[in-house]
């Protein structure tokens, strides 16, 4: 295995993390905070559950579309024995269940325009059917005894009143059925400046955030850091996430792995503590196939245990 000098400090200091000396992760030398999102690995979710042993996680933010509609994004349909054993895994102790996550199957993230288009709650035709489906995940969730739901609402657009106020009715309407079964509604950031999620947050009641300091910069919204102290107190629960921003307007950002772009970690996780922070993080990758994207999370994770500060 090639190991770069500053993965090899990593590992090393992940190692010495919580008196492991195995050489590895597997004692439990990881944060007990940090976690990982189910749909990084792009596997079923008994392939999950080992490669999440392999890194020495315990910590999960659950995909529900296994067991809504299934889709090739965020997680294939699986059956009831799926659903038991990832129950099971709950009740032993071998995962601690940090969120859950609605995503919608008919999303389209080719480009900047089509996801502003198809994204979240925002197209008028799904309405309807998303409302049974939004139910179903909250109803979901608090079965599974999760604290949270999340998932992108899609864009906010204030330039246009009317679909404001629609966007606006909507999201009180998902937050008003997580909250009647106990579970928060937490709204996934970045496709909007931090200033105008504040605002937003501002409108809707019993709406948090699940803070991905990497969307802001695909999305081309600001800077993460900056963005922390202005939206702290909403914040629920938070992705480990890198990217770089795009040379080219108009166009997408390019995710990276962790410590390799411009959320400046360090500062990052800084100004989280000083903000009051302490949830969860998750570790998410959304580019690559199955083993570059298991590779690259073991190395998210490896690099936050040395950053990371409880």
């Amino acid at each position: 295995m090639n190991v770069s000098r500053r993965d090899f400090v990593g590992m090393a200091a992940a190692a010495g993390f919580a008196g492991c000396r195995c050489g590895g992760c597997a004692c439990g030398a990881m944060p007990e905070r940090l976690g990982v999102c189910s749909w990084s690995f792009q596997m079923p979710l008994d392939k999950v559950a080992a490669e999440m042993r392999k890194i020495g996680l315990k910590r999960i933010h659950l995909a529900l579309q296994p067991f809504l509609e299934g889709d090739a994004r965020h997680g294939a349909a699986e059956g009831a024995a799926a659903r038991k054993r990832v129950e099971e895994r709950l009740a032993s102790g071998e995962w601690k269940l940090s969120a859950t996550m609605l995503s919608f199957s008919y999303e389209d993230y080719s480009t900047l325009e089509t996801i502003r288009r198809t994204g979240g709650i925002v197209p008028d035709d799904r309405w309807e059917a998303n409302k049974k489906l939004i139910r179903a995940a909250a109803k979901l969730s608090a079965e599974l005894k999760s604290p949270y739901l999340t998932l992108h609402a899609g864009f906010l657009d204030e330039s246009n009143q009317q679909a404001l106020r629609t966007y606006i009715s909507r999201v009180q309407f998902i937050a008003d059925a997580c909250g009647e079964v106990g579970v928060k509604l937490l709204l996934e950031s970045g496709q909007e400046t931090a200033e105008d999620l504040v605002k937003f947050l501002g409108m809707v009641q019993g709406v948090g955030v699940n803070f991905d300091p990497a969307n802001m910069i695909l999305y081309g919204k600001g800077d993460p850091v900056k963005a922390v102290p202005l939206l702290a107190r909403w914040i629920g629960h938070v992705h480990v996430k890198d990217a770089r921003f795009t040379k080219t307007p108009g166009t997408w950002g390019e995710e990276v792995v962790w410590g390799d772009g411009a959320v400046n970690p360090p500062a990052f996780l800084e100004a989280l503590r000083k903000g009051g922070y302490r949830g969860a993080f998750a570790v998410e990758r959304e580019v690559g196939d199955s083993a570059a994207r298991a590779a690259d999370i073991a190395t998210a994770a490896r690099r936050f245990a040395v950053q990371f500060k409880d």
